[in-house]
């Protein structure tokens, strides 16, 4: 059975994705506490790979390979900086030709190609990392999954979960939960458009 990809994002209740240009995860708008993140150290770890754009990756890139040995840090994040570097990754970028942390890189040129043969040699799930990145995957049909983080609070601007897509997305919902600071967890099924 191949793999599936899955969107994994937080989110605000009107599906902005960052309310400041370039916040990427960083926002003051996100509730993220120790219980939430354990749920994201679960699910990392579950993951058979991570597939991430670029601007995604260098964000992580400069903070979760010095967390995981970070003294100061909480365990749940020193955690989760071991996941995301020892994880197998791979990088879409049209400018990098190399990157570290267990991570390959391919050509943002030829990506949905890549990602399709991918895709056929994985099995179980593949966390998709960026808006861009999983746009080109659902405009190509391979999305499979939306994991969705959803904070109690409405931007009103900014970057939304998909670039440009005015299509509606029929979706099933596969999974709820809810976490502290009034945070809940929707994953769902993208529903396949057969032509």
């Amino acid at each position: 059975m191949p793999g599936r990809f899955v969107y994994w994002m937080n989110v605000s209740l009107d599906l902005r994705i960052e309310h400041a240009k370039d916040e990427q995860g960083g926002g003051s708008w996100m509730r993220i506490g120790e219980p939430l993140h354990n749920e994201f150290n679960s699910r990392a770890r579950a993951l058979s790979l991570m597939v991430q754009g670029r601007i995604i990756y260098e964000t992580m890139e400069r903070f979760w390979p010095s967390a995981r040995n970070d003294a100061s840090l909480p365990g749940f994040l020193r955690e989760y900086g071991q996941i995301w570097t020892s994880m197998p990754k791979v990088l879409v970028s049209r400018t990098r030709t190399s990157a570290e942390h267990n991570t390959r890189v391919i050509s943002a040129d030829d990506a949905v190609g890549a990602l399709a043969d991918l895709r056929t040699q994985t099995e179980g799930d593949i966390g998709v990392g960026g808006a861009t990145l999983a746009t080109a995957l659902l405009r190509a049909g391979l999305l499979d999954e939306l994991l969705l983080f959803t904070h109690p609070v409405i931007l009103g601007a900014g970057r939304p979960l998909f670039d440009s897509h005015d299509e509606p997305l029929g979706l099933d919902l596969l999974e709820q939960a809810s976490f502290d600071q009034g945070v809940t967890l929707h994953r769902y099924a993208v529903r396949k458009v057969h032509g």
